[in-house]
């Protein structure tokens, strides 16, 4: 990255795409006190210590921490029960990523299509969009779906499915982990990382087509039967 920290500085870019498959959490909302409260009590449920726990769990599936912690408890009905109960404890803990209600409210007023693609279950992904009165895409993608979670592929490539987008249209997947960063990438869409949970290196390294601090960096501009038109302001300057 040079001997110069890298800025935000990167004037406006266009770019327009078919559709769009948003992460959730890091992306759309930000519950990271949520997340540590939620973890530091099932860790003391489980005898785990939650700080360990914290520093692999995030963009991961709850199912795929336990299976490396517990296995007697990597089960779906563990996992919906444990996330279902997330929003409901710790709802005034979570909040909107600067940029996202209004994204969202753009691209559902034109019709863009859009999904939610996370490592969350379906209890959890309901109970923040819920909580924070956030939009219910039409389309989801959640952990319950998928053999394997992210990095691998599968489940943008599911997403992209979902939106009827065949593989040669250009998607935009909006992602804050690298992990998920790098299942776009291999799926064959476009990424823009967000920096809200991970660091502007960790973020460099996954190497996303864009990356913006927040979604106050991303406006659409236009819609047409061409697909939606983006802006991206203030990226991020890595030379």
């Amino acid at each position: 990255m040079g001997s110069s920290s890298p800025t935000f500085s990167l004037p406006p870019q266009r770019a327009v795409f078919a559709g769009l498959l948003f992460d959730m959490d890091g992306t759309i909302i930000d519950s990271t006190s949520a997340v540590e409260k939620h973890w530091h009590t099932i860790g003391e449920e489980l005898g785990e210590d939650p700080n360990v726990i914290l520093q692999t769990s995030h963009g991961r599936r709850s199912i795929d921490v336990l299976k490396l912690l517990r296995p007697e408890k990597a089960t779906w009905e563990y996992v919906k029960h444990m996330e279902g109960q997330l929003p409901l404890k710790y709802g005034s803990d979570a909040v909107e990523i600067p940029g996202a209600r209004s994204l969202l409210d753009s691209i559902r007023g034109a019709n863009v299509p859009w999904a939610i693609v996370t490592s969350g279950t379906m209890p959890l992904v309901s109970g923040w969009l819920d909580v924070l009165k956030l939009p219910h895409p039409e389309h989801l993608v959640v952990a319950e779906d998928v053999e394997n979670g992210k990095p691998d592929p599968t489940c943008y490539i599911m997403g992209r499915e979902k939106l009827g987008l065949q593989s040669d249209a250009e998607v935009l997947v909006l992602e804050d982990s690298p992990a998920g960063i790098k299942a776009g990438k291999a799926a064959g869409c476009k990424v823009v990382g967000v920096v809200t949970s991970h660091t502007v290196e960790q973020i460099v390294d996954a190497r996303p087509d864009w990356i913006i601090k927040d979604l106050d960096s991303l406006k659409m501009v236009g819609n047409s039967n061409r697909g939606v038109e983006l802006e991206f302001l203030n990226a991020l300057n890595v030379k």
